[in-house]
């Protein structure tokens, strides 16, 4: 066989080969950026928006739907909200905050975060928010590192979800323990357990 043909056809394989390879670990790496969920009886979108913690309008626009409907069987795409350890942080806090409170509590507490985000006021981060000084006092006391709850989790994931649309306040104090009287002069717009809820 001349040198030529057998030169020519093993870079013909290894091009393939390459080809071949660059294909696997593209699609791979595709799967591995959203996961997949297929919708089971009796669930809701609003139910699996909670589950992952993910806002119920991406999570509508990332499967074209316009009807807040699902069917069994459906295959959802779940779009990354917020990265894992952002979450981790925010269900600390939530846990270090409310222990003991009410889970709507919790919520509302997980949402004030999430509101500051979105606020000129405040940093856009999880993570600058939680740290800024002087806001949070579990971040001056260490409770922030101890590990959070099942509650304290389920209530950031279902505070992602409803981002928008329930809770809009900025600030949360216990007036049995707050020294603050910058707080005190706050509007309350919602009391949840020992919690006071203020916009401005």
């Amino acid at each position: 066989m001349d040198f030529k043909v057998i030169f020519s056809f093993i870079l013909a394989l290894c091009i393939i080969t390459l080809g071949l390879i660059y294909y696997n670990d593209h699609e791979v790496k595709a799967s591995a950026s959203g996961n997949k969920h297929v919708v089971k009886q009796g669930e809701s979108i609003w139910y699996i928006a909670k589950l992952y913690g993910v806002p119920i309008q991406e999570l509508k626009k990332a499967n074209h739907n316009d009807n807040n409907v699902v069917e069994p069987g459906d295959k959802l795409v779940i779009p990354k909200a917020m990265s894992d350890s952002d979450k981790e942080l925010l269900a600390r806090l939530v846990h270090a905050e409310a222990k003991g409170e009410p889970y709507r509590g919790k919520v509302a507490v997980a949402a004030v975060v999430l509101n500051r985000i979105q606020s000129e006021e405040f940093p856009d981060t999880v993570s600058k928010v939680i740290y800024q000084e002087n806001q949070f006092s579990p971040v001056a006391d260490g409770s922030i590192k101890k590990p959070a709850g099942e509650d304290a989790i389920r209530a950031v994931n279902e505070a992602i979800a409803i981002e928008g649309y329930t809770y809009k306040e900025l600030y949360f104090y216990n007036p049995s323990i707050s020294k603050s009287k910058w707080m005190r002069q706050l509007k309350i717009n919602r009391v949840i357990g020992k919690h006071h809820f203020a916009l401005e």
